[in-house]
């Protein structure tokens, strides 16, 4: 767990300082760099302490006063330094996409789990298996949503009678969406068959409302509503029926986007003790563009003044102003998202040492190549801008940047090397 949470950093990971030998990752923070002097090889992808700290702590204080948990989908950072900041701040446990995503979260401290998607090789049950059979203390639901995928289970389990049966959340999902159950018919038979089973305990219930989210707030609104409202009819029914087998019913949703209208619905009146979990993820650093727009509806429908900041940038050189109202930028697919939307440029320095200058929306990405930004504006605006010169961009879709990145430096507000993360994408 050491080399994971404290790995030796050298020049082969990206952005890395080219004369700095190796380094710990906890020794990083007390090197004296400034990301705005130069001292780091540009691009580079940091984030800012401050909004960092402010997020995490916010979601956290957001969810306990809703009376729900925090379960942050690791898919997001894959980071095991934010996996640990996220479960000393009080998250439940963690979330995970894949088992090798879920192999990393263990290792990193998690000791409770949801892979918010279906398992069904031989390979992934096996893992699971031996992990759970290696760890009396480790919990592990991941999603059911067909017999199909009951079948392969039961399987593997005949094959192994002495492992440990499969804990299981049945996901219910929507028409056009995703994966899930589209129908209560299909989803009590599944869960008569789940219940029935020797391979699986049936624990809860689960979905993601995150296809339906849109611009008619209203619309989206009823849209997570109904969803919620078939996720606690079903658990009413389970229960009912004696089909959970723990004291306590795990019902769970996504969350990242419209986190308030899940948590309006998240918790069903049952007789037995429900734990509602949130498993947001992309709240850890926000962004500039999609999930800003997003806080800036909740904290209308909420009354709040100030919620969850863009805590991720990727900073850039001009390498190149060939002709007027264009500059080129050093930095491309390969380093930040754009698969939401171009990414925003916020400032630029146009000299090393100076103060970040802020830039206008008339600059704006207009294309990406695997390596290159086109940075355009009116031909006439006075340029900032110097070859040489550094831009800062803010991001859509924090996810597809960090799996870009094995290590990014946290910065306080003046830039300075704080700390940092690795990722194990």
């Amino acid at each position: 767990m050491h080399d994971l949470i404290d790995p030796i950093l050298d020049y082969s990971y990206k952005g890395f300082p080219h004369q700095a030998g190796t380094l710990r990752r906890s020794d990083i923070g007390t090197q004296g760099w400034n990301l705005l002097r130069g001292d780091l090889p540009l691009p580079m992808a940091i984030i800012k302490q401050l909004a960092l700290e402010r997020n995490i702590a916010w979601m956290q204080a957001y969810v306990r006063q809703h009376g729900i948990d925090l379960a942050p989908h690791g898919k997001t950072t894959m980071s095991p330094q934010l996996f640990q900041r996220q479960l000393d701040a009080g998250a439940w446990g963690l979330s995970f996409a894949t088992v090798s995503q879920l192999r990393v979260g263990v290792a990193a401290g998690a000791r409770r789990c949801i892979l918010a998607n279906q398992v069904y090789t031989a390979s992934d049950l096996g893992t699971i298996a031996a992990m759970l059979g290696a760890e009396s203390e480790l919990t592990i639901y991941f999603l059911l949503d067909s017999l199909a995928q009951l079948q392969l289970i039961e399987r593997w389990h005949a094959r192994r009678p002495d492992a440990r049966p499969f804990d299981v959340l049945l996901e219910i999902g929507i028409v056009g969406g995703r994966t899930g159950c589209r129908t209560h018919a299909d989803a009590i038979a599944l869960a008569g068959a789940a219940a029935a089973s020797s391979a699986l305990r049936l624990c809860g219930v689960e979905c993601f409302e995150g296809p339906s989210f849109g611009s008619d707030e209203r619309a989206e609104s009823d849209k997570v509503a109904a969803l919620l409202e078939r996720v606690q009819y079903l658990a009413s029914e389970c229960e009912r029926l004696g089909w959970f087998v723990q004291d306590e019913v795990i019902v769970s949703a996504g969350g990242s986007a419209v986190f308030d209208m899940v948590v309006a619905n998240l918790k069903p009146r049952l007789a037995r003790p429900v734990r509602a979990l949130l498993r947001s993820g992309c709240y850890i650093v926000s962004d500039h563009a999609f999930y800003q727009g997003m806080t800036a509806s909740l904290c209308k429908r909420i009354g709040c003044d100030d919620a969850l900041h863009g805590a991720l940038e990727v900073w850039a050189s001009v390498q190149s102003l060939p002709e007027p109202g264009l500059a080129i930028l050093a930095v491309g697919k390969r380093d930040l998202s754009f698969d939401l939307q171009m990414p925003m440029p916020l400032a630029c320095v146009r000299e090393p040492g100076d103060v970040p200058r802020p830039l206008s929306h008339a600059y704006t990405i207009s294309a990406l190549n695997d390596q290159h930004a086109f940075l355009r504006w009116d031909a006439g605006d006075d340029v900032p801008l110097l070859v040489g010169s550094m831009v800062a961009l803010g991001i859509s879709h924090p996810c597809t940047t960090f799996d870009k990145w094995r290590w990014m430096p946290i910065v306080d507000d003046d830039y300075n090397v704080v700390d940092a993360i690795t990722t194990q994408f």
